[in-house]
C-alpha cells in the first residue's frame, strides 16, 4: 500500500511540475513553425524493448498546440520529450500508445516471441540542436528511457523531401487556421482508383455523424476535415482467419492479437507519410468494407470499415481511444490481453478505475448527488441471469443438432426451438426486472463495476456509454469532458 501510495504521489507531483513548465515554454523562442518526424521501430517481448530510429523527416507546418507544450495529461504507455541542448532545458513533452504496447501483454508475447512494431511521433521543430527521448512505463506506470538521440536540426540527414505525392486531397470542413482548429485527416484503405468519389463520400457521411454525438456536436466550428485518397490496388482488407489476403496501401488486417474482429494497420510509417500532406492533428482511416470491425491506437489512428450498418457507431468508439485516450468500459468480451491493467494500480485513462481512494474518486466532481461508491445496480443478479441465458442458448443448438442428427421431423424440431425460444422470453423477463428496479441509475454518474476487460476490480462513470454500449448513442459525462479537453488541446489551445 504505501508503495502504491508513494507512486500516486509522484505521477501528481510531475503532473504538477508539467503543468508549470508548460507555462514557462514559449513556442518561438525554441521552435519553428514545422514538424520533425520520427520513424522508429519497437522491437521485444513482454520482457524487453528495444526502440531503434529508421528515419527523421521535416514536414511544412506544426499543426498543433503552440501553447501546451508540455503535456498537462498522464496518457499513454510512453512518453517523447525534447530537451533543448544549449540550456538542458525540457522543452515538449507527450504522451502516446502504440501497437507493441499491446503486443507485450499478450501470451505469445509473455512466451518469448519477438516482434517489430512501427511507430512514427511527430514533434515541432526546434531552432537548436536537441536531444530526443522516449520513455516507456513500467507496470507501476512510472516512466523510464528506452531511447534517446542527440539532434541537430540543420543535419543534412534530416530528410526535407515534399510532403507532397499527388494524392487527392479532399477539403470537407475548413473552419479556420490549424494552429486554432482540430484537424482531422480521413485516409483511404481499400479503395481501387476508381473509387475516389465513394471515399469522399464516405468521409461526408462519417463526419457528419460524429457531429450528432456530443461533444463534437457542439464543437463542431472548432474541426477542420479534410481527406486523402491513395488508391490501393484491392479493395479491403487482409482478413487473416478467413484466409483473405489483399494488397492495399496501409496493410490493414483483421485478427489482430489473434483477435478475429479487431483491425490494425501495419504500416504506420507510410500512414503518416501520408497524412503529412495537409496539416491533421487525428487520424481516421477508413476501410473500403461491409464487414463489421474496426481498431485504434491511442494517440496515433483509428480505423474502421464503412459499409456495415454500425460503421459510423464503430469510428466513434474507435475514435475516443485513439483521440481521447479513453478506455474500453466493456468486460464481457473476448480480448488476447494478459494483465492489461495490473491489480493495485489506477488505470491512466481518464474514464475507468480502480477505486484505490474511494473517498477521491477520479471524477468525484461529476458524481451524482448521493450516489453509492461503489454504486449498486444490480450487476450480479443481471450477470447470473444473462449466464441462465446464455446456457438455455446452448442447450437449444445442442438439442436441434442432435435432433436432426437423429432425423426428427421438421414439425418436431420446430416445436423443440419453440419450447427453447419460451424459456428465453422468460429468461429476458428476468433482465428486464432487475433493469426497471435500477431504472433510476442509468442517468446517474457513479462508480459502476465492470471495466477495462475486468468484471471485477475496475469500474466505469456511468451505466452505458459509447465506451461500453449506449442505447442512446451517447458518451458518458465522463467521457464528454475528456473529449472536451482534447479538443481545447489541440483547437483553442485554453
Amino acid at each position: 500500500m504505501a508503495r502504491r501510495l508513494r507512486t500516486l504521489v509522484f505521477l501528481m507531483t510531475v503532473t504538477a511540475l508539467a503543468a508549470r513548465a508548460q507555462a514557462q515554454v514559449a513556442f518561438d523562442e525554441f521552435f519553428l513553425d514545422k514538424a520533425l518526424r520520427f520513424d522508429l521501430y519497437q522491437v521485444g517481448d513482454a520482457k524487453d524493448e528495444a526502440v531503434t530510429l529508421d528515419q527523421i523527416y521535416q514536414e511544412a507546418i506544426w499543426p498543433e498546440s503552440r501553447n501546451h507544450l508540455i503535456d498537462p495529461f498522464v496518457y499513454g504507455h510512453y512518453a517523447v520529450k525534447l530537451y533543448d541542448v544549449a540550456s538542458n532545458r525540457l522543452i515538449y513533452t507527450r504522451g502516446f500508445d502504440s501497437t507493441f504496447a499491446e503486443y507485450r501483454t499478450t501470451t505469445p508475447a509473455l512466451n518469448g516471441v519477438k516482434r517489430v512494431f512501427e511507430r512514427s511521433i511527430r514533434v515541432p521543430h526546434p531552432k537548436r540542436p536537441f536531444l530526443f527521448v522516449i520513455e516507456g512505463r513500467d507496470k507501476l506506470h512510472i516512466l523510464h528511457p528506452l531511447f534517446s538521440q542527440s539532434v541537430d536540426p540543420s543535419d543534412y540527414h534530416v530528410i526535407r523531401e515534399t510532403t507532397a505525392a499527388g494524392d487527392f486531397v479532399y477539403e470537407a470542413q475548413k473552419t479556420g487556421d490549424p494552429h486554432e482548429k482540430v484537424d482531422l485527416v480521413f485516409l483511404a484503405e481499400g479503395y481501387a482508383a476508381e473509387d475516389r468519389d465513394k471515399f469522399r463520400a464516405d468521409v461526408d457521411r462519417m463526419s457528419a455523424y460524429l457531429f450528432t454525438v456530443e461533444p463534437y456536436k457542439s464543437a463542431k466550428d472548432k474541426f477542420n476535415i479534410r481527406g486523402v485518397f491513395r488508391p490501393s490496388p484491392e479493395r479491403a482488407m487482409d482478413e487473416p482467419r478467413q484466409r483473405v489476403y489483399r494488397k492495399t496501401i496501409l496493410n490493414a488486417a483483421f485478427n489482430a492479437f489473434d483477435l478475429d474482429r479487431y483491425m490494425l494497420i501495419e504500416e504506420d510509417h507510410r500512414m503518416h507519410e501520408i497524412a503529412a500532406q495537409v496539416p491533421y492533428d487525428a487520424i481516421v482511416v477508413l476501410v473500403n468494407s461491409k464487414r463489421y470491425g474496426g481498431g485504434s491506437i491511442g494517440f496515433d489512428y483509428c480505423v474502421s470499415t464503412v459499409d456495415n450498418p454500425v460503421s459510423p457507431q464503430v469510428l466513434i468508439h474507435e475514435l475516443g481511444h485513439s483521440f481521447a485516450g479513453l478506455a474500453d468500459e466493456y468486460y464481457t468480451s473476448e480480448v488476447s490481453y494478459n494483465d492489461f491493467y495490473p491489480k493495485g494500480v489506477e488505470p491512466l485513462e481518464p474514464n475507468i478505475t480502480a477505486l484505490l481512494d474511494p473517498a477521491n474518486v477520479k471524477w468525484k466532481d461529476l458524481l451524482s448527488p448521493g450516489i453509492g461508491v461503489p454504486t449498486e445496480y444490480g450487476k450480479e443478479r443481471i450477470e447470473a441471469v444473462q449466464a441462465e441465458r446464455r446456457k438455455n442458448r446452448d442447450d437449444r443448438a445442442r438439442a436441434v443438432e442432435e435432433a436432426k442428427r437423429k432425423g426428427e421431423s421438421a414439425a418436431r424440431i420446430k416445436a423443440l426451438e419453440a419450447r427453447f425460444l419460451e424459456t428465453d422470453k422468460l429468461i429476458a423477463g428476468k433482465i428486464g426486472a432487475v433493469s426497471k428496479e435500477y431504472a433510476g441509475l442509468e442517468d446517474k454518474v457513479g462508480v459502476f463495476e465492470g471495466a477495462g476487460y475486468s468484471a471485477k476490480g475496475l469500474y466505469r462513470p456511468q451505466i452505458h456509454c459509447i465506451m461500453i454500449s449506449s442505447p442512446k448513442g451517447e458518451f458518458c459525462r465522463v467521457c464528454q469532458r475528456a473529449i472536451s479537453w482534447m479538443i481545447d488541446y489541440f483547437g483553442e489551445g485554453k
